[in-house]
């Protein structure tokens, strides 16, 4: 390789960071379709692990659940899912469409290590023990052992056909934003928030923009020019001059006058 030579430059790439429950599927279309030339990973993440992996740079951004750092991180919120209740199908709370938190005090109420609901004080009697994750706190329902209360999306993504939820009327919702690191605002960054908030292609603050209309076209060399347009009020040229010869031809046809004839001394 001589001197002259230069390093060719990366190939810029997005990798988006999700936490359990999170759907990126739609932002992920959409990006593929605009951005076919820039790589798009997914970087699913553990709700609790989610922060530091954007703190250590493995994502550029993700989808996580709020609160966040906001001294480090920006975020946009997305969208607030509804918090429901697990229960084994058999369970009382099965018999209606919706409960209030108050409707818990005498149940157990699982309270995992990875919970990401933002409790001041959670609902129900607490367990013996706090199981590690969502998923043993799952297993742990369907054992008869409790109750649980999570975001709607956990709820489905822990489908299991012997439980079954309810939506908890009073209970807080669970926020879900896009989350990067302030200081690290990339371009491909700038055009994630585009796609997220509803921008078109031709969107002036989105970077990813259709191409600028086209010049308009000149006319082209020696192509017909069209001719000036004319004052009501101007003759035509070459008016001036007939008029003149057709005043001189009617002077002749008409008779001259005559005047008196002059008397001689």
């Amino acid at each position: 390789m001589t001197g002259t030579e230069k390093t060719p430059a990366a190939t810029p790439s997005f990798r988006l960071a999700y936490v359990p429950g999170a759907t990126p599927a739609k932002w992920v279309r959409i990006w593929n379709e605009r951005l076919p030339g820039i790589p798009l990973t997914l970087v699913p993440v553990a709700a609790e692990e989610a922060a530091d992996v954007l703190r250590r740079g493995d994502a550029d951004a993700g989808l996580l659940r709020l609160p966040v750092d906001r001294t480090f991180f920006s975020a946009i919120p997305l969208y607030t899912e509804t918090t429901v209740v697990l229960v084994p199908k058999d369970h009382v709370v099965s018999a209606v469409e919706e409960i209030a938190l108050a409707d818990l005090a005498d149940e157990i109420v699982q309270h995992p290590l990875d919970d990401v609901m933002d409790w001041e004080r959670p609902p129900g009697r607490p367990a013996f023990e706090r199981p590690a994750t969502t998923a043993d706190a799952v297993e742990l329902v369907a054992a008869g052992v409790g109750l649980l209360v999570v975001p709607q999306s956990l709820a489905r993504l822990h489908h299991r056909r012997d439980l079954t939820y309810r939506p908890v009327t009073d209970a807080p919702g669970s926020d879900v934003a896009l989350v990067w690191p302030e200081e690290r605002t990339t371009d491909q960054v700038e055009d994630f928030i585009g796609i997220v908030r509803g921008r078109t292609v031709n969107s002036s603050r989105g970077r990813a923009q259709a191409p600028a209309q086209q010049e308009k076209k000149k006319p082209a060399a020696g192509g017909a020019r069209k001719a000036p347009a004319r004052s009501a009020g101007r003759p035509k040229p070459g008016a001036r001059q007939a008029g003149k010869q057709a005043g001189k031809q009617t002077a002749k046809q008409q008779p001259g006058k005559r005047g008196k004839p002059r008397k001689r001394s």
